[in-house]
């Protein structure tokens, strides 16, 4: 099987093209294809398929085998692999996913590639969307989660999937690794949910650690820089337009009065090679 490594801030991923290989067998097999030591190693794979109502459709799965909605990071790699290979010829594209239409636009500066800019939807903060169990029309925010003996406020936030947003004072030093799993898993959450650790670093930045749901700790997430800006936007903390710095690097989020987010950043690809799936 033919794939291509690519990476939007060190959240990598193995891109498949669907046209032209089979990709029922790699359900079966992403855990093994994700695996650092024994596969390729990734945080996920994104398979690029063709669509009835859409330019391409995505289907994106962690690496630990499960089914992902949506992921920021893997939705600007996707548009980059899909634009460089002439799948689209168009800069501003349509793709089809499990949360939704989301439309990416791909940034050319001097004849190269410099950044994606997409636009995801809008968020919600609704129970029902988020999942977070409790009133389904009620918003979630300044909840309360009880995890180890510590009593966390966190804002639900949906964008497309879910997402648990947690202030904190330094987010360097919080131990990510020891809360997020418990966080993930928690009966709040009946879908589980992604989780960021956020710290206020001005009106207009923030910083981010994520634990993400399927993939554990990455060094960026998308949908969850999206979330944590909304969360703060939300809570006054910061304006509509948010740097949002993650272990990989920046993201820029824009929230517009309507509700609708856009997120720009980079997206890179490192190789492309064959796996002998056979093999795994």
């Amino acid at each position: 099987m033919k794939f291509t490594k690519m990476h939007g801030l060190g959240n990598d991923f193995i891109v498949v093209n669907g046209f032209k290989e089979d990709v029922r067998i790699i359900f079966e097999k992403a855990e093994k294809i994700c695996d650092r030591h024994a596969g390729v190693g990734a945080d996920g794979i994104l398979l690029v398929l063709p669509s009835d109502k859409c330019d391409l459709k995505m289907r994106i799965i962690n690496s630990d085998g499960s089914e992902a909605d949506m992921c920021g990071n893997g939705i600007r790699c996707f548009a980059r692999y899909a634009f460089s290979r002439g799948l689209v010829n168009r800069m501003s594209i349509t793709v089809e996913t499990p949360a939704g239409v989301i439309k990416p636009e791909i940034i050319i500066k001097d004849d190269l590639i410099e950044s994606v800019r997409v636009d995801m939807g809008c968020y919600s903060l609704r129970k029902k969307d988020i999942p977070v169990t409790g009133n389904p029309d009620e918003e979630a925010v300044d909840l309360e989660i009880s995890v180890d003996d510590r009593v966390f406020k966190f804002t639900g936030v949906s964008m497309g999937n879910p997402h648990c947003v947690i202030f904190v004072d330094d987010v360097e030093g919080f131990p990510v690794e020891r809360f997020g799993p418990a966080i993930e898993r928690h009966p709040l959450f009946p879908k589980r949910t992604n989780v960021e650790f956020v710290e206020v670093k001005g009106q207009n930045r923030l910083k981010m650690r994520v634990w993400e749901r399927g993939a554990g700790l990455t060094m960026a997430c998308g949908t969850g820089a999206c979330a944590s800006a909304v969360a703060a936007y939300k809570k006054g903390i910061v304006g509509p337009k948010v740097t949002v710095s993650l272990p990989g690097g920046d993201l820029f989020i824009e929230i517009e009065d309507n509700g609708r987010v856009y997120m720009t950043g980079p997206a890179v690809e490192v190789y492309s090679g064959y796996i002998d799936l056979n093999t795994l």
